[in-house]
């Protein structure tokens, strides 16, 4: 049921296992009984089989049908897809055993069914095509499972948007309206997400399907990575060795229903992990090379994934920005939520009929269950393949040296922010820098974090004093470059542009980042408001999510009072009134 957001809350988290530099602890202290509450024998297992199945088979990301393509639209900036999507009611088959034990979700429609799918479908789109997007809410007043309200507000995260289009987490969409979406598409190749970023719902939101991948191409990409199969019909399966994993993790009631147990508003960690809906999911893998685009959709939990076999190679090659500088050989990485990861698994030398499996070490103050230490399988098979191409079988190395975000400066930034993630010890309630999206609320949206001018490069300094907690903490809009952990150089996989940067416990990390250009109207940045939060979405709603703001004034915010300022300064990407929802007259 509905909860009031200021009611003091008792933190239970474990102290930290270590600082973080070069060295991070690989296991997390924590080991609890599994929290589902499924009768006996009904509890998802990994590999095995779910409800019809003999397996748990892997499921691929399927991609969403435009409606329409205009190449050469009136305002001659581009040509656009056209989407329509609703956000809608579902359910999924995840229990195994008879009778049949439905999990009711909420999710992005099947264009076909008109009912949830979750993962929804993805989007695919190249550089320089624009998108609109329709997203209608025909969701109940209240959550089905939860009781918690349905307003939503949906989030391309990763992507350059204006304000009004970026989903500010206070321009909600009710049941019964729509909104429209436009995303420019300016920025290089990259793995994106959209979900839900509804006011202080987000996590429920997320955690009940509203999330899937989007992929935006271009030619460099395209010639460096295995990449969707344009060949292809859109509404079918991308290509076979471009595969996109959204792991996330879940706990059941006793009826099959999602629990949801935010352990007083510290986080959410499931007993039963999912890859693509399916609960620890077997793919089947030909001798070569695969690329694996992994996104953490979980609420709170993060992730240290390896290998099951230590001499299967693996390769970073793409962050939250997309391609980085050079690929990195790696054993393992930390994924916290959010986050978005490519790397390249070589499975050219592993023998026919062999399963590697892909593991998670995990990291401090997660909770751990039975078998959250497994992700999913890969079973080797013998099937032919094309060797024409060497991304089939050989691991590029230099991949995109000039990246715009990696070739900042230190010397080139105006300002050195400071930024601390944190809780305060008498109200209780997650907080950046002492201010809460409540603040933000009361001051008229006007109160900001940072205020950099357009173009500005700055560098942010975040710090975690905390030794319990660790934080995903996202900035909308722009990339940034890792500059060091405590003092240390980065780690090998954050050697790109990110939009998402773990703070561990006790970490003080420094990002330089760029606000936009000014003389580029192409890019899609304009001035204006955005949001900066952490993405363990249980601290984001209860209340650790601010804002800054890029190239305005205190006096520029609000265009409904103050008549006085001259239209050039004024902010017509207002997040929440430049272009908000309307009456949806479609059918149900």
């Amino acid at each position: 049921m509905p909860f009031s957001r200021r009611d003091a809350f008792k933190l239970g988290g474990l102290g930290a296992l270590g600082v973080a530099g070069l060295a991070i602890p690989l296991g997390n202290v924590v080991s609890a009984k599994d929290p589902s509450q499924l009768p006996k024998g009904r509890a998802p297992v990994p590999y095995g089989p779910t409800f019809g199945s003999a397996g748990n088979p892997f499921v691929r990301l399927q991609v969403l049908q435009k409606i329409r393509h205009e190449e050469y639209p009136a305002d001659g900036k581009g040509p656009i897809d056209y989407y329509d999507q609703s956000q809608r009611t579902g359910s999924i088959s995840v229990i195994p055993g008879s009778p049949k034990m439905l999990t009711p979700v909420i999710g992005y429609d099947d264009p076909v069914y008109k009912v949830a799918r979750v993962p929804g479908y993805r989007i695919d789109v190249n550089r320089g095509t624009r998108i609109e997007l329709l997203m209608r809410n025909k969701l109940p007043l209240t959550h089905p499972t939860f009781g918690t309200p349905m307003h939503t507000s949906t989030h391309l995260h990763g992507s350059a948007s204006l304000p009004q289009y970026d989903g500010y987490a206070s321009d909600i969409t009710q049941p019964g309206q729509v909104k429209r979406y436009r995303y420019p598409n300016c920025q290089p190749a990259r793995t994106l997400w959209y979900h839900d970023h509804g006011v202080h719902y987000t996590a429920q939101n997320v955690y009940s399907g509203l999330a899937t991948q989007y992929h935006l191409h271009d030619d460099m990409e395209r010639g460096l990575l295995p990449t969707h199969d344009e060949s292809q019909p859109y509404g079918g399966p991308a290509s076979e060795y471009d595969v996109g994993l959204i792991v996330s993790d879940m706990m059941f009631q006793a009826n099959g229903s999602q629990l949801y147990d935010d352990r007083n508003r510290s986080g959410l960690w499931g007993d039963v992990i999912l890859v693509n809906g399916q609960p620890w999911p077997v793919m089947k893998v030909k001798r070569r090379i695969y690329r694996f685009r992994v996104l953490d959709a979980s609420i709170s939990r993060s992730y240290r994934f390896t290998l099951s076999n230590p001499n299967v190679p693996m390769v970073m090659v793409a962050t939250d920005g997309g391609l980085m500088p050079n690929a990195q050989p790696i054993t393992q990485w930390r994924h916290g939520t959010a986050e978005r990861y490519e790397v390249l698994i070589d499975f050219s030398k592993v023998p026919a009929g062999t399963r590697v499996e892909l593991k998670n070490l995990s990291n401090p103050d997660n909770r751990d269950y039975t078998n959250t230490g497994k992700v999913m399988a890969f079973d080797v098979i013998a099937d032919a393949f094309d060797t024409s191409t060497p991304a089939s079988t050989v691991f590029p190395d230099v991949l995109n040296p000039g990246q715009e975000t990696m070739a900042l400066k230190e010397k080139d930034a105006k300002k050195i922010r400071n930024i601390r993630v944190q809780r305060n010890d008498v109200t209780n309630v997650w907080n950046l820098n002492d201010m809460t999206w409540d603040d933000i609320v009361a001051s008229g949206y006007k109160k900001v974090i940072a205020d950099p001018a357009l173009g500005d490069v700055e560098i942010w300094e975040i710090e975690n004093k905390s030794g319990g907690w660790f934080h995903p903490l996202h900035i909308h809009l722009i990339d940034f470059k890792v500059l060091s952990r405590n003092g240390n150089a980065p780690f090998a996989w954050e050697l790109g542009a990110k939009d998402v940067i773990y703070v561990g416990e006790a970490e003080k990390i420094r990002l330089l980042m760029q606000f936009g250009k000014k003389d580029d109207p192409d890019f899609g940045v304009q001035t204006g408001r955005y949001m900066i939060h952490c993405h363990n979405l249980v601290h984001e709603d209860h209340d650790m999510m601010s804002q800054f703001s890029v190239g305005l004034k205190q006096s520029d915010m609000d265009p409904d009072t103050n008549t006085n300022v001259p239209p050039i300064a004024t902010d017509y990407n207002h997040p929440i009134k430049a272009d908000p929802p309307y009456a949806d007259n479609s059918a149900p």
